[in-house]
C-alpha cells in the first residue's frame, strides 16, 4: 500500500464541483452522467431506495491487515475533515459510501472526501 500526504483540491477541482452540483440541483443536469464524476477514480455515483445519491467504492487489498491499516488512513481523514463515510471492510476488501445525510444528496464535500481518501493508495 503506497500512502500519500493528503492534499486540498486544486481551484479547478472545486470550481467544477460546485457548477456540476448546482446544475444538478437545479435539475438541468443529471449527476451520474457528468464530468465531475470523472474526477473521482473509480467511484460509482449511485441512488438508493429513498432515492438519495451517493458515492460507493470497493477496495480490494492482499489480506485483512491491509485493509485496516487502508481504514484507518480513511478514519483519519474523515475525522479532519469534519465527513465521516459508511465503511465495510473485511478480508482483502474495503467498501466506502458517501452522502450528505443532512441534505439527503451529494454534496461538494462527499467528491473531496473521496479524492482525498484516492490518494491514501495508488488504486
Amino acid at each position: 500500500m503506497k500512502h500519500k500526504k493528503p492534499t486540498k483540491p486544486t481551484t479547478k477541482q472545486r470550481k467544477m464541483f460546485q457548477e456540476a452540483l448546482a446544475l444538478h440541483q437545479s435539475g438541468q443536469l443529471d449527476l451520474a452522467e457528468t464530468k465531475y464524476k470523472k474526477k473521482i477514480d473509480g467511484w460509482e455515483v449511485k441512488l438508493n431506495e429513498k432515492k438519495i445519491y451517493f458515492l460507493e467504492k470497493k477496495f480490494k487489498f492482499k489480506n485483512f491487515l491491509n485493509s485496516q491499516k487502508f481504514i484507518n488512513e480513511v478514519s483519519k481523514i474523515s475525522e479532519n475533515e469534519g465527513h465521516h463515510p459508511d465503511i465495510l471492510f473485511g478480508w482483502g476488501y474495503a467498501k466506502i459510501k458517501i452522502t450528505t445525510h443532512a441534505i439527503e444528496g451529494l454534496s461538494e464535500n462527499d467528491f473531496i472526501l473521496a479524492a482525498k481518501i484516492d490518494q491514501i493508495i495508488n488504486v
